[in-house]
């Protein structure tokens, strides 16, 4: 039984992704959610108490998902600049859907009430910007890359990345080898020509 209400609320999870990305918070009741997903409105509440907690519940699995990634990447014995390029692969090789979750959570976080807001920036931090920071800081120490403020440039490394979040900015398809390979020049390189 346990197996299956696990399975049930991992269902209603990605699913509710889905429809928070095409609609946005607001754009949604839990009837419909319900409806949608194909579940009915007593046993979507009694996994979620309401949408809020259902669309914390969708955020906080996709940054799972990136910070286990990201854990993986930071522990291979490579370069700092490789392991950039590797994360920078891995998100913008992901389908636009898992990419659009990023972006889900900086536009609709507003929407979740104060204490919500404030454990999901925690979790939002500890999983993903605080591990993008430490491997930029490592780059860094090792002296790879130039001393600079760590969280600009880990800011810096997901504005060159955010329109491509956008699940309608570009097709379906992943992005090609070739225009990765450039963002990722532009942000480890810059677009100045070399002397």
């Amino acid at each position: 039984m346990v197996v299956q209400e696990s399975g049930t609320r991992a269902t209603i999870i990605e699913k509710a992704k889905a429809l928070f990305i095409e609609h946005g918070y607001h754009g949604l009741s839990m009837r419909e959610i319900a409806e949608k997903v194909g579940v009915s409105k007593p046993a979507l509440y009694y996994h979620f108490r309401d949408k809020e907690e259902l669309f914390s519940a969708v955020l906080s699995s996709g940054l799972e998902e990136i910070g286990s990634r990201i854990d993986l990447i930071s522990h291979q014995p490579v370069t700092s600049s490789k392991k950039i390029s590797m994360f920078m692969e891995y998100i913008l090789t992901q389908p636009t859907e898992q990419r659009a979750v990023i972006r889900l959570g900086t536009q609709e976080i507003a929407q979740l009430s104060p204490a919500s807001r404030q454990k999901f920036n925690e979790f939002y931090n500890r999983q993903f910007i605080g591990k993008l920071r430490e491997m930029i800081q490592t780059g860094m120490e090792a002296g790879e890359f130039r001393e600079m403020d760590a969280d600009i440039a880990t800011w810096g490394l997901l504005g060159l990345m955010y329109p491509y979040l956008y699940p309608n900015h570009f097709s379906s398809s992943s992005l090609s080898a070739d225009t990765i390979e450039l963002i990722t020049s532009i942000y480890l390189k810059g677009i100045q020509r070399g002397s």
